[in-house]
């Protein structure tokens, strides 16, 4: 193979590759992996030692013509996960806040969780994971209780509502002490 026939090394291989070039090469390898927020696509130019200037003005240009779009990622994460995972407002937001997604982007985003949707993800996950107890044995159902408020409260539901909603869905189970 000639050195003319053999291809060109990927411009973050080639030392004398233009910063530019190696930002933009990076950001499009990540983004065809899958939608990024603007805080990690930064880290990752950050960790393939791209000057921090040729960063901001390549992010910003990826920005501009809407590659990157922190808020309709916000969006997109809510939906995804909120169905996916039976995640809370304040899981989500957390997730959000490490993606670097807060204030009124991630608020925007997660309006669009009602309570209903939310108590509903939550009510599907427990149903799905309650365990039959002794119907004569009050310390399994409390046992069980606690067991599915903490399911629901690692997934970001308020406590108040993590006990209603788990205490309805042991009981719908058929699994409440006889009166």
């Amino acid at each position: 193979m000639t050195a003319s026939s053999r291809p060109s090394p990927p411009p973050e291989d080639d030392p004398e590759a233009d910063p530019e070039s190696v930002a933009r090469a990076i950001l499009l390898r990540q983004l065809t992996l899958g939608p990024r927020t603007r805080l990690q696509l930064e880290r990752k130019l950050r960790e393939r030692n791209v000057p921090e200037e040729t960063a901001d003005a390549v992010l910003a240009r990826f920005e501009d013509v809407g590659l990157i779009n922190d808020a309709e990622f916000a969006r997109m994460w809510v939906r995804s996960r909120g169905e996916s995972k039976s995640l809370g407002r304040a899981a989500l937001r957390r997730e959000l806040g490490e993606k670097g997604i807060r204030g009124d982007v991630a608020e925007d985003a997660l309006s669009a969780v009602s309570d209903e949707d939310e108590e509903a993800a939550a009510r599907r996950l427990l149903e799905r994971r309650v365990r039959d107890v002794d119907r004569a044995d009050p310390a399994a159902r409390d046992r069980e209780l606690r067991r599915l408020v903490g399911m629901l409260a690692r997934k970001g539901h308020a406590p108040g509502a993590a006990f209603r909603i788990a205490a309805e869905v042991l009981d719908a189970d058929g699994s409440a002490p006889p009166q």
